[in-house]
């Protein structure tokens, strides 16, 4: 399941990490402002039909993303720096039986991800990275 997860592709946006251009490019939304400025969100659609929330900091550092759609987003290219710490995590983590959901939780990364074929949802998330009074609730 792990290599699937990791496998699809993605245009488009940065990584876990990495920093959320503060102005829109010309293909883009500009980003939108939301717990009174704490958080930054763009939006975007993979090549899989995908939709995936980017959320990052008031500085632009990106500390979640949100994806629901048809197709998995390529948790590789979303995750960045994370995605080996996040297969460590997937390769260690004892197998309940359920096919249509995970959950790795890391010191640096949580990965969560579930759902049918062709309806995919998830989120990752940076836990040391959230500014005060950011919850995971917020990454919706």
């Amino acid at each position: 399941m792990v290599a699937a997860l990791l496998c699809v592709s993605t245009d488009g946006h940065a990584e876990l990490g990495g920093t959320m251009p503060s102005q829109a490019d010309s293909a883009l939304a500009p980003p939108q402002t939301l717990l009174n400025g704490a958080l930054r969100l763009r939006t975007l659609t993979d090549a899989g039909n995908t939709t995936i929330n980017e959320y990052a900091t008031n500085t632009g550092q990106i500390i979640a993303y949100t994806w629901q759609g048809p197709t998995m987003p390529d948790l590789r290219a979303l995750l960045g720096p994370y995605a080996d710490s996040y297969r460590t995590g997937a390769a260690a983590s004892a197998p309940d039986g359920n096919l249509h959901a995970s959950r790795v939780v890391r010191p640096d990364v949580i990965v969560e991800s579930g759902g049918p074929m062709r309806g995919y949802a998830g989120r990752a998330w940076l836990p040391a990275a959230l500014p005060p009074g950011v919850t995971t609730g917020d990454f919706r």
